[in-house]
């Protein structure tokens, strides 16, 4: 045990972001959440207490303070955060040193995924978490945001998403249909070769 100790260094840390979404399972629990902060977005592994506690409180785009644990292995240099406290908080730093693909300024293309209770039981958190890995894959944080919204009345043929500035709205997303759906509505911004699988939205 004493090498351990002499290799792995083990303090406290605490950070203030926005947060982008959880990973894993919204239904089973989700183990860690993602935070955009000015240095660069983050992965941060939830105790146990705080898995079962957040799911229903917490809204992409959220600023946060979290604290907690870190671990970082002096050989390899791999810094690893486990959080024991996480609050809703206020930046104390200007906006504008920050950000993260989940603002939503009006001059910009945006997506909007309902994150209400019924939404997120059938897979809204992952279905955000999937047009945030789908825009950054293309290149397009600067040009499309995420934002995260209140119920929009089809709560039993959910998750909900709409697409600005166009309007349009679709149901029933699964997070393997939203590549297509970036693809379809921010074409102009994607290479030509792109690929585009038409789907029919609600009206």
């Amino acid at each position: 045990m004493g090498n351990l100790n002499k290799e792995v260094g083990v303090s406290s840390f605490k950070i203030e972001g926005r947060f982008v979404g959880f990973v894993g399972n919204l239904e089973e629990k989700p183990k860690r959440l993602r935070v955009a902060t000015a240095e660069g977005e983050c992965y941060i592994k939830l105790s146990k207490e705080l898995r079962s506690s957040l799911g229903d409180v917490l809204q992409p785009g959220d600023w946060v303070e979290i604290s907690g644990e870190q671990k970082r292995k002096y050989k390899t240099d791999e810094l690893k955060l486990k959080a024991y406290q996480v609050k809703t908080t206020a930046p104390t730093k200007p906006e504008k040193v920050f950000q993260p693909p989940v603002a939503a300024p009006k001059t910009k293309a945006c997506v909007m995924v309902c994150q209400k209770s019924s939404c997120r039981k059938r897979g809204a958190g992952e279905v955000c978490q999937a047009v945030s890995e789908s825009i950054r894959d293309r290149g397009l944080e600067d040009q499309v945001a995420i934002k995260g919204t209140g119920c929009m009345k089809e709560c039993k043929k959910g998750p909900c998403v709409v697409f600005m500035p166009d309007k349009s709205r679709y149901t029933g997303v699964a997070p393997k249909e939203v590549s297509t759906l970036i693809e379809k509505h921010f074409a102009a911004k994607l290479a030509p070769e792109a690929s585009q699988r038409q789907l029919s939205p609600v009206t």
